[in-house]
């Protein structure tokens, strides 16, 4: 068994019932989703000219490995309507693999541990949430040691 910490996040629609479906399509389609994060209203981050996001951190138990629950993950961005255009433009659903358990993968379409995370607060917040002491494999510090050191001032507020 594989632990997943993915990030859910979305700003178009209603991003409440968009995270929600996402939550329901990962337990039904790549393993049981174990830990939830609170959900955290974030700034737009990249392109800010877009509405605010909403984001939760999960923790999924797998089967899949990491490029099968990859894949499973964009079928399920897709299913909830999500359409890529923009690069950090608004979204319907996005899903992120953030860590596959503590391994280090560099393919051309997925990079473990996921390479901005640590300069992100949307991500760090919800995921200090469920995983405090998790030990980033490349950087050798924990989800709190990296948000104390976060370069990022943009707000994640718990909803």
């Amino acid at each position: 068994m594989n632990t997943a910490i993915l990030l859910i996040g979305g700003n178009l629609g209603d991003p409440r019932l968009s995270l929600e479906k996402a939550v329901q399509l990962i337990g039904e389609k790549a393993g049981q989703v174990t830990k939830k994060s609170a959900l955290y209203q974030t700034a737009p981050w990249g392109v800010t000219d877009q509405p605010d996001y909403l984001n939760q951190g999960l923790e999924v138990q797998t089967e899949l490995d990491a490029p099968a629950l990859l894949q499973c993950l964009l079928e399920i961005e897709r299913n909830i309507g999500r359409v890529r255009q923009e690069k950090w433009g608004s979204r319907v659903i996005d899903i992120d693999m953030i860590f596959f358990n503590a391994d280090v993968i560099s393919l051309p379409e997925l990079k473990i541990p996921h390479p901005r995370m640590q300069l992100r607060n949307f991500v760090l917040k919800p995921l200090e949430e469920i995983i405090p002491g998790f030990i980033h494999p490349v950087l050798q510090q924990t989800i709190s040691q990296l948000l104390a050191v976060s370069p990022d001032k943009l707000p994640a507020y718990k909803l």
